[in-house]
């Protein structure tokens, strides 16, 4: 299995947000290019750290272009009770956008179904 196979979830994640490459070259994928937001940027490096020896393979220049646009990100702080699916529903209209604030928040979650009150999740616009 190459590289590329072995990140095929960043990759896909990529799709239509980065302006670039991800070429395999001497044991490495390097990751070449630029995004529109932070947001952008966080989401690819999210998926690329799924895969727990990401160290070991990567090799990135992810440059952010957008500038102000990234600043609009709005955030949400968990309360007890509370569930991705309500929180989806209350601020992205369809409670099953939960897997969007689930993959913003890749970073802290591990599990969509484990949210802790206190925590400050991301919500994608």
């Amino acid at each position: 299995m190459g590289l590329r196979d072995k990140y095929a979830y960043a990759i896909q994640t990529a799709k239509g947000k980065f302006d670039g490459s991800a070429q395999e070259r001497d044991g490495k994928l390097y990751w070449t290019g630029s995004v529109k937001t932070e947001n952008e940027k966080n989401e690819i490096w999210s998926a690329i750290k799924t895969i727990p020896d990401w160290k070991n393979d990567i090799v990135a220049d992810i440059k952010v272009t957008g500038g102000p646009a990234a600043a609009a990100t709005k955030t949400y702080t968990v309360k007890s009770g509370d569930t991705l699916s309500a929180i989806a529903k209350e601020h992205l209209g369809s409670a099953n956008a939960y897997m969007k604030i689930f993959e913003a928040n890749r970073d802290q979650l591990s599990d969509p179904d484990k949210i802790k009150p206190g925590q400050v999740l991301k919500i994608p616009a």
